[in-house]
């Protein structure tokens, strides 16, 4: 599910006023459904009032993974805050209200492949995508509330891009339509495969997008073009 999966908030009170701990009822709700339908969950965005709530008064913006029993197995906390200006368009300021994550979570063994986790505009970061590659990623996961003017501009070359680079499948759950009277998101949710090519996507509106994840494929890609071993971390700063 995408980022805001739980809400988005007209402004930043109700947006801190209804934000629950990973141990509230919401969390709940969804961990007795991953129970009942025996499924993963991917919860990408959750506004999470943190151990340090008390005194910040600021949340976190947390990608919850649920397994089929539905334990919390990984929980990301969004490192990169969006904090973008266009001149008459769209202003956010997410660092006014959010705490940003201190690390990047090691990639999570699922029956689908090493699953890496991030969230919307982490996708504007390669470093962040080439050390979950590092740490061993088959598929990145860009859950995201993006803006119509950035979306439509940036959103399926940056997936394309991520997947070419990394050789990874990403999938990418987006908000869709508008979410208030001052905000509307540009959906378009996909699944890029790690050669850079789509092969799932919705449209606008609501929808589901399947694809198959074929990590045979995904080695043979990386086999024929080892990107992987010909870098150069001692000239790159890293």
């Amino acid at each position: 599910l995408p980022e805001g999966f739980d809400y988005i908030g007209c402004d930043t009170a109700q947006t801190l006023s209804l934000a629950e701990g990973l141990d509230g009822d919401l969390m709940g709700r969804y961990a007795e459904l991953a129970r009942d339908c025996g499924v993963w969950v991917s919860l990408g965005g959750f506004h999470e009032r943190g151990h340090d709530w008390a005194t910040t008064r600021r949340i976190y913006n947390c990608h919850a993974l649920l397994d089929p029993a539905g334990r919390l197995v990984a929980a990301y906390r969004k490192t990169h805050l969006c904090d973008v200006e266009l001149e008459g368009r769209v202003t956010m300021r997410e660092s006014s209200f959010t705490n940003p994550g201190t690390e990047i979570v090691p990639p999570v063994s699922t029956p689908a492949g090493k699953l890496g986790l991030c969230i919307c505009y982490d996708l504007r970061f390669p470093e962040m995508s080439l050390a979950l590659r590092r740490a061993g990623a088959e598929i990145l996961t860009y859950p995201s509330a993006f803006t119509v003017p950035t979306d439509s501009a940036h959103w399926e070359v940056l997936l394309r891009a991520r997947a070419i680079e990394s050789q990874c499948y990403v999938v990418a759950a987006a908000q869709t339509g508008r979410n208030h009277e001052r905000r509307t998101s540009y959906g378009h949710a996909l699944v890029v495969d790690p050669w850079g090519a789509v092969v799932a996507q919705c449209r606008e509106g609501t929808g589901l997008c399947y694809a198959e994840i074929d990590l045979d494929y995904l080695h043979r890609v990386r086999r024929e073009i080892p990107v992987n071993s010909h870098r150069r971390p001692e000239l790159y700063g890293t």
